[in-house]
Parts: structure tokens; sequence; C-alpha cells
């Protein structure tokens, strides 16, 4: 065990591991402490337990000079739930086979490894990605597709769920990735929480693009569309059309469309469909609500229109995500 070491104590609750190495980049390594690391007693007692594995031997200095303390070595591997991988030292360096094989057993047992920025050329070294979609910042699509041809790169989206292998986009991706993460595993009401927390976005979906070629929306425009979810957040059942909307944020349709395609990277109607969606998963992970309340309870209005989105979007029927997630929860 490193010297750098403290003691971790023992819980029952989900582990997330995140892993530190010399050379570390700051900003991902400190997403994962933010989303996973700190103390929520509002959300309950069941929130991860989290440590922080070296990957090497010593002390270990971070992007800025900042010093790490870890709770263990690669051994925490074999006890994780979750694995996040931060932007790695580098495209082209060398990944640890000590590393490869922990990440590579630690996946085997059912693990889920989870990569932010450059992470993903530590999963890719493993071999695991081989045969799967994965994801990078925009920089290192490319140097990844050369380095890993058997790798299938997705160029611009803000990450991916490959099942045990979840990859991200640079930086501040890797908040959407985790909040995401949060979502499958305790519901949407508290992922939201968790966003609040952060004051950040509760939900942009996995395949939003990574660069939007759009000037971003004036501060003043922005509390205003802050102002503008919160109501729709809490009048979703209701139908809303762009020029209503537009009059509440106090601006012509045109400007309007225009300023929350800037602030969200897609339509309002579009948005308002994605949060219906969110919420009626919830319902259908955390309620005995049958399906007619749900669609009638999220705006859809019928069964028939709910069923047809829900399928659209996760290729299930309301009833089979349903008969799916309880399976996983046993």
């Amino acid at each position: 065990m490193p010297k750098n070491t403290r003691i971790l104590p023992k819980s029952p609750r989900p582990l997330v591991v995140v892993l530190a190495y010399d050379g570390l980049c700051t900003f991902e390594f400190g997403v994962a402490v933010e989303v996973f690391g700190l103390p929520r007693p509002e959300l309950g007692a069941d929130w991860y337990r989290f440590a922080v594995a070296s990957v090497d031997a010593g002390p270990l200095r971070a992007t800025g000079g900042v010093r790490l303390m870890v709770d263990g070595g690669l051994e925490l591997l074999a006890e994780a739930d979750i694995v996040v991988v931060p932007g790695w030292r580098g495209s082209d360096a060398p990944v640890p086979e000590a590393l490869c094989t922990a990440l590579r057993a630690a996946w085997a047992r059912g693990c889920r490894l989870l990569s932010i920025c450059s992470g993903v050329f530590v999963l890719a070294a493993t071999g695991l990605l081989d045969g799967r979609k994965a994801t990078t910042h925009w920089r290192y699509t490319d140097t990844l597709r050369q380095r890993f041809p058997a790798i299938e790169v997705l160029d611009d989206v803000l990450y991916h769920d490959a099942g045990l292998l979840l990859t991200s986009a640079g930086s501040a991706a890797g908040i959407d990735l985790c909040l995401y993460l949060i979502r499958e595993d305790y519901g949407l009401e508290v992922a939201n929480s968790v966003a609040r927390r952060l004051v950040v976005q509760p939900h942009r979906d996995g395949a939003q693009p990574q660069q939007l070629l759009r000037p971003v929306a004036r501060q003043r425009e922005s509390q205003t569309l802050g102002q503008l979810f919160d109501f729709l957040h809490q009048n979703l059942t209701v139908n809303h059309d762009t020029a209503s909307l537009a009059k509440r944020a106090g601006m012509s349709p045109r400007t309007f469309l225009r300023r929350f395609t800037d602030c969200t990277g897609t339509t309002p109607a579009r948005w308002i469909l994605n949060e219906r969606l969110l919420r009626a998963r919830d319902y259908l992970e955390n309620s005995p609500l049958s399906v007619e309340l749900i669609a009638e309870q999220t705006g859809f209005g019928s069964a028939a229109l709910f069923r047809h989105h829900f399928r659209h979007m996760y290729c299930l029927s309301p009833s089979q995500y349903r008969k799916k997630f309880m399976l996983i929860a046993k």
C-alpha cells in the first residue's frame, strides 16, 4: 500500500474509486470528487462511498502543484463498484500493465468503468473497448482512432454508455456523465438535487454535440432562461408553445428560439420531451403507477403517445423498461 495513504471506512454502500497518479489532470479528478466524494446527508444513508486509488507509488503531484493523499493502491479496485479514470497524463503516455490487469479484473466481476476526457486511453489500453463504441475530447478522437483502430470512436457526442464501460468527452462533459450515472443508480430527483448543488443543467443528452458553434446566451438572458426552466419543470404536464414561452421570457419568438438553442443545444419542444421522458422513467423506476397514469402525469396525454416516444428514446416499451429495471435492482 502506498505511503501517502489514509484509512478508508467500511460500508455496504456502492464504492466509487477514482484513480490518481503523478501529473494528474486536476479538473477531471475534481469532477469525480465533487459529484461522488462530497457528503450529501440530504440524500440519505445509501449515498456512494468514495476512495482515491494511487496508480503510482510515492508522493503525487497534480497539475498546478496540488499534492494528493490517497486511500490506497490498485488493491482498492477489487472492492470498487465504479472506477473513474480522469484525464490521463497524455494520449501517448504508457499505461502500466498492473493498472490494465486491475481494471480488467474489476470489469470481469461487474464493476463499471468510467473515463473522462483522455482517460479513455487507459480503458483502450486494457483492450476492453475493442469492438465497442467510445468517445473522448474532440481533440483526441483522431488519435484514439489511429492508436486503437478496433474501437468505434464517436466523434461528436458528450458521453456514451456501453454497458459497464462509460466514456465521456472532455472536462465538463464528465459532469454530464456522472449525473447520468446518478440517474441510473438513484433516479431523476436525486440527480437533479446533485445538479442543483453543482449549479449545472440537470440533464444534457449524451448524443448532444460536443461543439455548439453558436454564441453563448448573454448573462441576463441566461438568468431569464434559468427561471423558465424552473417554470417548465413545475409545469411539464401543460402544453407549451413557442409564443407563450417567448412571452414569459420577455423575448420575441425568434430571439427566444435562438437563445434557447444557444443555451441548451436543442429546441424547446425537444427539451420538454426529454424532460418528460426523464420524469416518466423515474416514475417507472420508483413508483407503482400504471403506464396510463404516468402518461397523464408527465404531459403525454395518452398512453399510446407515451409508449411511442419512450420506445423511440430507450428502444423498450415502458413496461419492458420497468421489468428490466426491477431485475437489475434485485
